[in-house]
């Protein structure tokens, strides 16, 4: 991980960066759970994130391939550490906890009810890391008629209203 504090030309000294000490895991992939631990990462924080074995997140090979990797993937992975686990696997899902046991931040943003199948919904969580923060970004929530449904940027934009400042309404 890349540490870029800011240094006061006029002093030399090294200002620390906002969330330097803050500990994160991130689970989940594409675009929504990775672009939130990257910018955490860029404030500080020590983003670590967990990839499926083999392929690892989908973004690696998403769109436009420059020596091998996607544009996407070196963007939204900067300031991140990556572990491989198979979190279908009660092994993997061990080393998870034991991760997010020692966080301060947890950032998924698959299905709703996966972490709840794997045994590890917020209540069971909150008992190993009392203190933990975790947000959970869904395209519907984590509740409602809509929650089974998958949800990106521009649909959200659709059903929020938003269409009418880039297209035609």
């Amino acid at each position: 991980m890349t540490t870029m504090n800011i240094q006061d030309p006029a002093t030399q000294t090294v200002t620390p960066r906002a969330l330097e000490g803050v500990k994160v895991v991130e689970m989940g992939q594409l675009i929504a759970g990775p672009f939130c631990g990257k910018t955490l990462g860029e404030f500080g924080a020590d983003v670590i994130k967990i990839e499926a074995p083999g392929a690892g997140d989908p973004l690696r090979n998403w769109r436009l391939i420059k020596e091998g990797t996607s544009v996407w993937w070196q963007v939204q992975s900067r300031n991140k550490r990556s572990v491989a686990l198979d979190l279908r696997q009660q092994e993997a899902q061990a080393v998870a906890r034991q991760l997010i046991a020692e966080a301060d931040v947890l950032v998924e943003n698959f299905r709703p009810g996966t972490l709840e199948g794997w045994g590890m919904s917020p209540e069971e969580l909150h008992v190993i890391n009392p203190g933990l923060v975790i947000l959970r970004i869904s395209g519907y929530g984590q509740t409602g008629p809509y929650r089974d449904l998958p949800g990106f940027g521009v649909i959200g934009e659709a059903m929020g209203g938003l269409r009418h400042l880039t297209a035609e309404p």
